[in-house]
């Protein structure tokens, strides 16, 4: 699932600046980043594709600190624009950041500051979010990152409020994507919005891939924490936390084992990790029954004993909301793509260790019944990042 601004919130009516053109994308780029990340705006706005029907941009290529510029696989690039070109372009892609423990250069940021300011639209795919933060243009605004680095987002740049669960979130002037393949959806998306579905549907053939994706990151989750949290005392009552969620106990529990009232223990909570506690627990519970289904013959009752729901309901109803499928849609689906000779057995009979991770399951298999649909919203209020994983809705 993705959030889409196409509601034209008021940021979107938003005039360039006289010098700068709607139809030039500047893709600014950093050394040290990812070399596939960096390469899907430069294949989707710097290629001449009109005899399809998608409609031609100018892309101007920058380099946002000196160069040479090194990525992945010990490549050097040479960008044959600097940060000054920023300034004609309608529409400026980050497309990735080398590391989300160092700050980006101060120049980029204030050429990204700059750009906002003067009406251009800023987009921020996988890890570009955290340049994006860093530059304050994702305060108070919803947005998504890859699902591993959302907790992190969430812990440092708390005023964002961070959705791990979608694929790209769009909030009409600034845009943020998950990982890697999330960033084809959202510059397609951005296609989209500029020239219509059919210019979209024509860029997508070309590129092999779905014109849009339903479903979000909830499939790729696991239980990845922030890493600050393996210093902080509060990791072991989240340790003692997994290790039991197959027993049936409640946030005053984890309060009581924390020896913290319950307000103390929310508030420490959600700033070490960016979610509620409450949420977080349904959340560790939801992924729990997930790799139940995929590697056990439990019932769908049996696992939501075994994951500390007080009924198969309860199970149901959080299932459906966090993964958009029911819980034996899920285990169906999961089966089909798998041999019979590769299903695992239960892993722990006992249900109280941690089985392996799951092999997501490809939302395109799942019966039309478990299907997200598109949805066309803005976000309208703010969802709090769970520690790496989705929170409950009230959006990889």
């Amino acid at each position: 699932m993705s959030h889409d601004s196409t509601a034209a919130p008021e940021s979107a009516a938003r005039k360039l600046s006289g010098r700068r053109r709607k139809e030039i994308v500047a893709v600014l780029l950093f050394s040290g980043g990812p070399i596939f990340e960096s390469s899907i705006p430069l294949s989707v706005f710097g290629i001449d594709r009109q005899d399809a029907g998608v409609p031609r941009y100018r892309l101007l290529v920058c380099a946002g600190e000196d160069g040479p510029l090194r990525t992945t696989g010990g490549l050097e690039l040479t960008a044959p624009q600097g940060l000054e070109a920023i300034s004609r372009a309608g529409t400026v892609v980050v497309p990735a950041w080398r590391s989300i423990t160092s700050p980006p250069p101060e120049e980029a940021l204030d050429a990204l500051r700059r750009a906002h300011e003067e009406g251009a639209r800023i987009v921020g795919l996988c890890t570009g979010a955290f340049v994006l933060a860093a530059a304050g243009l994702l305060d108070s605004r919803p947005a998504t990152t890859h699902w591993m680095y959302a907790p992190t987002l969430a812990k440092r740049y708390p005023s964002v409020h961070v959705d791990p669960r979608e694929l790209f979130v769009d909030d009409g002037d600034v845009l943020t994507s998950a990982g890697t393949a999330a960033g084809i959806d959202l510059c397609l998306h951005i296609v989209r919005t500029d020239h219509g579905n059919e210019a979209a549907g024509a860029l997508a053939r070309r590129l092999v891939v779905p014109p849009r994706r339903s479903g979000g990151q909830e499939r790729y989750l696991d239980r990845s924490l922030p890493e600050e949290i393996g210093a902080d005392p509060l990791a072991e009552v989240v340790a003692w936390a997994l290790e039991h969620l197959h027993e049936q106990f409640d946030v005053e529990t984890l309060a009581a084992r924390a020896y913290m009232s319950r307000r103390t223990f929310d508030r420490r909570f959600r700033s070490l990790t960016g979610s509620a506690p409450l949420q977080w627990l349904i959340t560790q519970r939801v992924l729990q029954a997930q790799r139940l289904l995929e590697t056990s013959d439990y019932s769908v009752d049996e696992v939501a004993g075994r994951c500390g729901f007080r009924s198969p309901v309860a199970l149901r109803g959080h299932f459906r909301r966090q993964l958009g499928s029911s819980p034996a849609a899920y285990r169906a689906a999961y089966r089909a793509r798998r041999p019979q000779s590769e299903r695992p057995v239960d892993p722990d009979p006992a249900g109280a260790g941690a089985p392996r991770p799951p092999v997501p399951a490809d939302p395109a298999s799942l019966p039309p019944e478990s299907s997200v649909p598109f949805q066309t919203r803005r976000t309208a209020a703010p969802v709090p990042a769970a520690a790496g994983v989705p929170v409950q809705r009230g959006a990889s």
